[in-house]
């Protein structure tokens, strides 16, 4: 099996470079993050195309912001949208859950796609509700079944200073503080296992780079893209890596999608970053 995140900040902006990337790599369950789409647009624009790639699809959107989404062709069982008790920003008169969680059972492993709230500035009210959404997830994994558990997508948080470029650059602002860091830390102690980090513990490995100030160019980014997982898919693990070409060329995301290749890697145990393309089977349109 292949498990991949991917925050596309817009998956409509997205379509031209999504579904030429799942043909290249061909994985079997995707999380996704930042779709901006509501259900009925997310459906209209990407459900025939998903499912002549053989995928079913869960998501969970609100239009112009957040939307997460599980696609799978493991099998999509049990889905779930949002968390149990769920914290409410009400910001704008908001009065009920963001869309940044959606959960759904593939292949036999229990697999959560998130996309944990910015934070903005550690004073901020968005900060001290980035801390209570990590609760409400933490408590969501410690409820289930841990060992057969992958929680996958953007963080929003760098795990350690070795994730980001510069930490003297990061200095007042959040993905680094030690409340984030503790709220995360917490999370993996459920029993969950930073595969990528588990498998290049000293490599220089990003997931995000800015778009300003030519970060991509000049690798200033950070590793905020996580795929955190369970004894038993990490017991599987047989490559995991980021898929930094997905960062280049025309119309990218900010954000490289992360792959966990279980029981076999089709592209070998390589490096954490710059993989060589894959050699997906032909693609079978159904009529």
């Amino acid at each position: 099996m292949r498990l991949a995140t991917w925050n596309v900040n817009s998956a409509k902006s997205r379509l031209p470079r999504l579904l030429p990337w799942l043909d290249e790599r061909q994985p079997d369950v995707v999380c996704l993050q930042e779709t901006k789409l509501s259900d009925d647009d997310f459906a209209a624009t990407f459900d025939d195309e998903l499912a002549a790639r053989g995928y079913a699809v869960a998501h969970h959107g609100e239009g112009r912001w957040n939307g997460v989404a599980v696609l799978s062709r493991a099998g999509l069982d049990d889905v779930v949208r949002g968390l149990p008790d769920e914290p409410v920003f009400a910001e704008g008169g908001r009065t009920g859950p963001d869309a940044r969680a959606v959960t759904a059972t593939c292949g036999g492993l229990r697999v959560t796609s998130v996309y944990v709230p910015n934070g903005r500035t550690p004073d901020d009210p968005h900060y001290a509700y980035k801390l209570r959404w990590l609760d409400a997830l933490r408590a969501l994994v410690a409820a289930g079944d841990p060992a057969t558990t992958v929680v996958a997508g953007d963080m929003n948080i760098a795990p350690t200073d070795d994730d980001v470029w510069d930490r003297p650059a990061f200095d007042g602002a959040t993905h680094v503080t030690p409340d984030e860091r503790a709220a995360l830390a917490a999370l993996t102690a459920t029993g969950l296992h930073d595969v990528v980090r588990d498998r290049w513990p000293a490599e220089r490995v990003f997931s995000y780079w800015d778009y300003r100030a030519g970060r991509f160019h000049q690798d200033q980014g950070m590793r905020i893209d996580l795929v955190l997982a369970g004894d038993g898919p990490a017991a599987r693990r047989a490559a995991a890596w980021v898929d930094r070409k997905a960062r280049k060329g025309k119309l990218p995301s900010d954000h490289a999608p992360v792959l966990f290749d279980l029981d076999e890697a089709p592209d070998g145990d390589i490096g954490p970053m710059v993989p060589p393309p894959s050699s997906p089977a032909p693609l079978v349109r159904k009529k």
